[in-house]
């Protein structure tokens, strides 16, 4: 669940899979197979993301243990921010996506 997260972090940011993997020093194919969930993210690559967006490392590693742990309120509440990020993006793109009226 972390790469959902990475992903919409990188979406909230408005930034383009290359543009992230060019400042993470990583390829566009490895950040595309992180935020599918395919491989998993390393310490050294959140410290970037970590760096790319001015949070701390903590606040990815504490929304991982959210996701992951046992803790059924945390995973929970992890959800719902991923859902609320999730919709203000798609929100943001939907609109912008939208003629406007002549």
């Amino acid at each position: 669940m972390l790469n959902r997260a990475l992903k919409i972090v990188r979406e909230v940011h408005r930034m383009k899979q290359g543009e992230l993997a060019d400042s993470l020093g990583i390829s566009k194919s490895y950040l595309s197979e992180l935020e599918r969930g395919e491989k998993k993210v390393s310490l050294e690559v959140l410290n970037k993301y970590a760096s790319t967006f001015d949070v701390p490392a903590s606040t990815f590693l504490s929304f991982m243990e959210a996701l992951e742990g046992q803790s059924e309120s945390r995973r929970a509440r992890a959800e719902k921010l991923l859902s609320v990020l999730a919709w203000t993006v798609e929100n943001e793109h939907s609109e912008s996506q939208e003629t406007p009226a002549t």
